[in-house]
């Protein structure tokens, strides 16, 4: 097994006050996008905070929405401004920014003289990819412009009602307000509004009044990983219902429809809507890969329905109108079950997934192997060469994580006739920290100080698990890498010598997203 060590750079770490001054000094004379990202990173928190937060049993978030409310008023703004930005409010545990991405695209396809700001996290390759007009992230330029509107009107307006308050919200609100402002400032004609984490108290949670509101899946998967239960996460996520506002959710596990349903009573929602089967998704060749999607496709539909009825009076019809379907057929969301040819390395496929959880990996596995990815009839250059790129963040089960890929390859081998074996259906697995490249640095817009110094720690971890799970699995075929620019290299020398290579890059959007860079995929990918 291949070991190498990492040195994390003191900045990945923390970043102590003399670092933080110096970027400051910087940016504020040159004020360009780079610059931006260099002080919009002094804005992370570190392990150790987020350890420190998680301590507190969640007593940190009960106060973001009144800090959201002081940091939006001294950039200028009223809660009630927000009501401008017309929005379709989306939670949920898993497919929401696909629901979104779908919405998106609906509504591009059906108001094409329209402004739509779509607004979504993470981001894979550019902050920027957060804030998108018409499909399109917004420039450099107009980013660097928005973030130092923002930066100068919170240091000018310096007035705190409570001192223990930062003076600058941290990366996540500070990014969320730089949307808002951006998209009122450009005066959108819808704003698709994704949650970041939870509801009742995720900072994006500060329209009074949305148009609409959306729940995705709940995802069962997460009761164990965040010590919740259904109704416990349904109770979070049913906190974006409004007073006089639609409610509509997909259908959940009884206990998770339930609290929605009484969540929307005692929000006083006009309306609670469960989305019905529509038969027409099984016929629409969908722009997002998986047969999981045709959930998350028909709650953009019913959103957009009404989001339509209400803003424009446009009554649902019977049959989903053409502009709905071209919607749903062009709609693009990188990272989500994609596939990429390597337009370098012509032998090497990439497959990017960032499930990051039981149920999207089941997902993940289902869409990979079978018939329309690398089930599909061998080339004449033989078999491809499979390989697993994989991590996971530190506190997740990765043991149960790969247990469920490997379950699954059985179910999907069987499924499709395969005479393949689950245990030796990948020929190299690899497990890579999130750093971006060999030297141990970060891409500007890809630096995470959350990253614990036992990253690497938690990667061989993986490796082990695997082992474990696959005891005939030869051990040189295993590696565990410091960096996503080691595993790029491992699967350029496999492609060197022309035999077909399939990837598959999942486990983590951050590890999607570094991947994407490194081997320079973003032309193709994004």
């Amino acid at each position: 097994m291949l070991r190498l060590s990492l040195k994390i750079p003191i900045h990945i770490r923390t970043l102590n006050p003399t670092l933080i001054s110096f970027v400051q000094r910087r940016a504020m004379s040159n004020r360009s996008y780079k610059d931006a990202i260099d002080l919009l990173n002094t804005l992370q928190s570190n392990a150790a905070t987020l350890d420190a937060i998680k301590a507190s049993g969640g007593q940190t978030k009960a106060l973001a929405i009144p800090e959201m409310i002081e940091y939006l008023e001294r950039i200028g703004y009223k809660q009630d401004d927000l009501n401008a930005l017309h929005v379709l409010h989306v939670t949920g545990t898993k497919g929401k920014g696909s629901t979104c991405a779908f919405v998106d695209s609906i509504l591009r396809h059906t108001k094409p003289s329209w402004k739509i700001g779509l607004y979504t996290s993470p981001h894979l390759v550019a902050v920027r990819e957060r804030i998108r007009i018409n499909g399109v992230p917004i420039s450099e330029e107009l980013f660097a412009k928005f973030f130092f509107d923002v930066w100068d009107r919170l240091e000018e307006n310096n007035q705190q009602k409570l001192s223990t308050r930062s003076p600058k919200p941290m990366y996540f609100r500070y990014i969320t307000l730089i949307a808002f402002h951006a998209f009122l400032t450009l005066k959108v004609d819808a704003t698709i509004l994704e949650v970041g984490v939870g509801g009742t108290y995720d900072c994006t949670n500060l329209v009074p009044r949305p148009i609409v509101t959306g729940v995705s899946s709940l995802g069962i998967d997460h009761v164990g990983v965040l010590g919740k239960t259904v109704g416990e996460i349904a109770w979070q996520k049913g906190g974006i219902f409004k007073e006089g506002v639609p409610a509509i959710t997909v259908n959940q596990p009884r206990e998770g429809l339930d609290v929605l349903r009484q969540r929307s009573v005692d929000l006083k929602a006009s309306e609670f809507i469960v989305v019905p089967p529509l038969p027409e998704l099984s016929e629409t060749r969908l722009g997002l890969a998986g047969d999981h999607q045709i959930t998350n496709a028909g709650l953009a539909v019913v959103l957009s329905q009404k989001f339509l009825e209400l803003k424009e009076s446009v009554a649902p019809q019977k049959t989903l109108p053409g502009t709905f379907i071209e919607g749903l057929e062009a709609a693009r969301w990188p990272g989500r079950c994609q596939t990429v040819n390597d337009p370098t390395f012509p032998p090497i496929v990439w497959f990017l997934d960032g499930a990051h959880t039981v149920e999207s990996l089941e997902c993940c596995i289902e869409w990979f192997v079978s018939p329309t990815a690398t089930l599909r009839t061998v080339s004449t250059r033989g078999k491809p060469i499979r390989v697993l790129i994989f991590n996971c963040t530190h506190g997740r089960s990765g043991l149960s994580f790969l247990e469920t890929v490997l379950a699954k390859i059985a179910t999907q081998l069987q499924l499709h006739g395969s005479e393949e074996a689950p245990h030796t259906f990948f020929d190299k697995a690899v497990f890579c920290a999130n750093v971006t490249y060999a030297d141990g640095n970060f891409k500007g817009d890809l630096t995470t100080v959350s990253i614990s110094k036992d990253d690497l720690k938690t990667q061989q971890e993986l490796a082990e698990a695997w082992t474990s799970l696959v005891p005939i699995f030869p051990k040189e075929n295993t590696h565990v890498l410091p960096s996503i620019e080691h595993a790029v290299g491992i699967v350029r020398e496999e492609a060197s010598n022309g035999r077909p290579v399939e990837v598959l890059v999942t486990g983590s959007l951050h590890l999607v997203g570094g991947l994407i860079e490194v081997a320079g995929l973003s032309d193709v990918a994004l």
